[in-house]
């Protein structure tokens, strides 16, 4: 993920609801200090922020993070916890964690401890390659939308 598509695209969404940096802090629940660090490109977004920050704007998550270029407006489904949702698309790609293992640099223990939901949700970074591997978007990855 590119922080400065990020910082951009996110500074670019605000510009045009014609909010402040406060009202979107507030009306989004995304810490005002938080947001500073994105538009400086200093911070990756959380995925709990980032989904805030998309569902408020009513766009992809992949959008905002420069993983495709049209900005579509859409009204998203509701995210799951991480485990059972993670486990979800395992099932529906028909891939195991052990194929997810032998393909990213992500240990079995970490995917173990995510299907069972025994550790906080993965950094961007790594939900960016489970994508890759599963050739899903993010947003079905978190639950977003229905259409890889």
């Amino acid at each position: 993920m590119d922080l400065k598509v990020f910082s951009e695209r996110l500074s670019e969404l605000i510009f045009e609801s014609k909010k402040t940096n406060k009202d979107v802090a507030k009306e989004s629940g995304v810490a005002k200090s938080s947001l500073y660090e994105y538009f400086k490109g200093n911070k990756m977004p959380t995925i709990k922020n980032l989904i805030k920050l998309a569902d408020y704007f009513k766009v992809s998550t992949d959008f905002l993070v420069g993983l495709e270029e049209e900005c579509f407006t859409n009204e998203f489904l509701k995210t799951k916890p991480f485990a059972e949702r993670f486990n979800e698309v395992l099932s529906e790609c028909k891939i195991s964690r052990y194929k997810v293992e032998k393909s990213t640099p992500l240990s079995e223990s970490t995917l173990y401890y995510w299907a069972k939901g025994k550790t906080s949700a993965p950094t961007l970074e790594k939900l960016i390659e489970i994508c890759t591997i599963l050739n899903c978007s993010l947003d079905y990855l978190l639950g977003r939308t229905k259409t890889l």
